[in-house]
């Protein structure tokens, strides 16, 4: 695949948790207002037109939970990996990974926890449509917000400014 395809990078925060008390954070489940937002964000990626080649999951309940509730709005299913790297990754880390993605994926999406979801968004923003750029700095990476930031080249190209924010949204904005 040609070095100069245009690739997008779908950036998911998990929908809003649960706090049990005898839960290890690893293994919270989403709290009921999580499973109605998560499902919100697969409609919003469908009808965008969004749907990733690959998506790679933190293998935390929570984002395990909204993927599966996301996927299904989906128009098909995506190649997912479970990542043990994305739970409590630091944007460095993030960055990382995505470095490590196969050229054949056009269009993907990572599923985890802020702040680094947020600052991934942040970061790799180095163009933004105004609209996406403005929500972003108003209402933040709230639970199961999600953007997508498109750029140039090679996975492994990815570095902090060298994408295009190309939208952001939230369920409750």
């Amino acid at each position: 695949m040609s070095a100069d395809v245009s690739r997008r990078i779908v950036i998911l925060r998990h929908a809003k948790a649960d706090w049990p008390d005898d839960v290890a954070d690893h293994d919270r489940p989403l709290a009921e207002r999580g499973r109605r937002d998560a499902p919100a964000a697969g409609r919003w990626l469908a009808a965008s037109g969004i749907v990733p080649d690959l998506t790679l999951c933190s293998t935390a309940a929570r984002t395990r939970e909204t993927w599966k509730l996301v996927v299904h709005e989906l128009p098909q299913r995506p190649r997912t990996v479970y990542e043990e790297r994305l739970y409590e990754a630091s944007l460095g880390e993030l960055i990382a990974v995505v470095n490590e993605v196969p050229d054949d994926v056009v269009d993907l999406m990572l599923v985890g926890h802020n702040p680094g979801m947020h600052a991934m968004a942040d970061a790799l923003a180095g163009e933004a449509e105004e609209d996406a750029r403005s929500r972003l700095d108003h209402i933040g990476f709230p639970t199961s917000a999600a953007a997508v930031v498109s750029f140039t080249g090679p996975w492994k190209s990815v570095e902090l400014g060298s994408g295009r924010l190309e939208a952001h949204w939230a369920p409750h904005d």
